[in-house]
């Protein structure tokens, strides 16, 4: 009866709550002719802030926590316990980074996705995500041939089906690791369009039942042990999507008790899912890591996204921030395998090891600021011009064939 009556006080046509410092919200409900490039939200510099962290937070797991890079080689060998006995304790937790992009991923999804039309969520989706990705794949590639020194070269056919970022889906091997992220992301996005692309697009009550009944369905799942239902509904991530896209509601509408439900309930079996993840961790990376201080960073996250959806960081408006995030997608594509292949190329006897990383960190941060400038932008600008064309020709009732 709560829930019934918290969503009928919150009409689909109600007007959402006006946030200091955020771009005066659209209405609701798609317009009734909606443009072909409707105007996104305005950045929030925090919320870029917090992706630059989780980013540096999974390049350090890499590069000075993560037991995979001795066993490639990347310190020759060397234990990174023994070459960074302080920061590898840290950089351990690293691996919560990605934790914390699938919290910034659901407030961002529905952020972004309100008052678009199918057609442009579909378009905003490939021009944000494909372009960077594009020439990270072809870029590590080219490193591992050349220099197969951590990780064996890909097969042609391998790059060629990962640039379709479907890759994992066919049992195609990754070019670089971190890509496992991307098709999380992929399955969120297909479920999040069903929210999209129903009636009159995104609306407050719609958005509330599909937070709800994606959770439920992440709890049932895991009971079935069905493989394919698990991959859709993903029980292991699906409390921080579910997080975020309540989050982005307290923002735009205000909070409630119903709203508080959710994100208490998607905070609880995020706990619950990082706290089983920790056996694995430990097994493959680290052997001491605490799960106090695991579930106590996913709590810290939780915290900071709850301010942020109140407005509490509004007046963060630093421009380097905003700066910085645009460099959180390219970074974290490149970081790995070529960041890898540079360590194993810098480290020599006598060399300092901190020296290495602040050095291969910055280089990377570097690498990933030329490819949003020189490839990213220029590509996702023509790309965003040709799927404008194609979506608009799809709407034609009837669209003219080209004469010969």
């Amino acid at each position: 009866m709560k829930i019934a009556a918290s969503l009928r006080r919150r009409p689909d046509s109600a007007k959402p709550r006006p946030a200091a410092g955020a771009t005066a919200p659209g209405p609701v409900g798609p317009p009734a002719a909606p443009l072909a490039t409707p105007a996104s939200p305005r950045r929030l510099a925090a919320l870029d802030g917090l992706r630059f962290l989780a980013a540096l937070m999974v390049v350090l797991y890499h590069y000075a926590g993560y037991a995979g890079g001795i066993g490639s080689g990347a310190w020759n060998g060397k234990s990174t316990a023994v070459l960074f006995p302080t920061v590898a304790g840290i950089a351990a937790y690293g691996w919560l980074g990605v934790e914390l992009f699938f919290l910034i991923s659901g407030f961002v999804i529905c952020m972004s996705s309100w008052g678009r039309t199918l057609g442009d969520f579909f378009r905003s989706r490939v021009v944000r995500l494909y372009p960077a990705y594009w020439a990270a794949v072809l870029m590590t590639a080219v490193v591992l041939r050349l220099w197969p020194t951590v990780r064996g070269a890909p097969r042609p056919g391998d790059v060629l089906t990962n640039l379709t970022m479907l890759h994992e889906a066919l049992g195609v091997r990754h070019v670089d690791g971190v890509y496992w992220t991307l098709w999380a992301e992929l399955r969120f996005y297909l479920l999040f369009a069903l929210v999209v692309g129903f009636g009159r697009g995104v609306t407050y009550r719609r958005t509330v039942l599909f937070c709800v009944t994606w959770t439920v369905a992440a709890v049932a799942v895991t009971s079935t042990g069905d493989e394919l239902l698990e991959s859709v509904v993903q029980p292991r991530f699906a409390p921080f999507f579910i997080g975020g896209v309540a989050l982005y509601l307290v923002r735009r509408f205000g909070p409630d008790p119903l709203l508080w439900g959710i994100v208490g309930m998607s905070w609880l079996l995020a706990l619950h899912s990082t706290a089983a993840e920790i056996p694995r961790q430990v097994d493959a990376n680290h052997p001491h890591l605490s799960a106090t201080i695991c579930m106590g960073v996913v709590t810290a996250f939780h915290a900071v996204m709850i301010a942020l959806a109140l407005g509490l960081l509004d007046r963060i408006t630093w421009s380097w921030l905003t700066a910085l995030g645009a460099l959180t997608y390219p970074l974290y594509l490149l970081h790995e395998n070529i960041g890898w292949t540079l360590i194993h190329c810098l480290d020599r006897p006598g060399r300092s090891a901190f020296v290495v990383l602040g050095a291969v960190t910055l280089g990377m941060i570097v690498a990933a600021w030329l490819l949003h400038r020189v490839i990213e932008r220029p590509l996702a600008r023509i790309l965003n011009r040709a799927l404008v064309r194609g979506i608009a020709r799809m709407r034609e009732s009837a669209p003219e064939p080209r004469r010969a």
